[in-house]
């Protein structure tokens, strides 16, 4: 009873957010563009991108101005970029430029203006290209 209908609520849930994602592919050495908005009812002044499984190395960051390359992971290294410095209407893409396999992962954009992450993934295949989750 109870549980069988928690079982095909879960299902359901699942299958919704999984008809909301979209894939994007790209050929090993293209560039990537990670769309993240946050809402834009003040400067905005943070911007972090992430990956999970990179512990306290991030991808981007964008403080007050300036690119903070401190804590940058080595391999993003002028390899990304935001789409708009200025952040015209919240816009906080990320651009990844020349992917690669390694850049498989989870990629988190934050900011204090949102209080929701998105996430991103490439999955590589044996064809040397790559699917972006978003």
């Amino acid at each position: 009873g109870l549980i069988c209908r928690w079982i095909i609520f879960l299902l359901m849930i699942s299958r919704e957010f999984e008809a909301l994602r979209k894939f994007i592919t790209a050929e090993s050495g293209q560039n990537v563009t990670l769309t993240c908005l946050v809402p834009t009812t003040s400067t905005i002044r943070v911007v972090k991108w992430s990956r999970a499984d990179r512990g306290n190395q991030y991808v981007l960051l964008y403080q007050d101005g300036l690119f903070v390359p401190d804590d940058q992971d080595p391999s993003f290294k002028n390899r990304v970029e935001l789409r708009d410095r200025q952040m015209k209407d919240g816009d906080v893409s990320l651009i990844l430029k020349n992917v690669t396999f390694n850049d498989a992962g989870i990629y988190e954009c934050r900011s204090p203006q949102t209080s929701s992450e998105q996430l991103f993934r490439f999955d590589g295949n044996r064809n040397n290209s790559f699917e972006v989750c978003l």
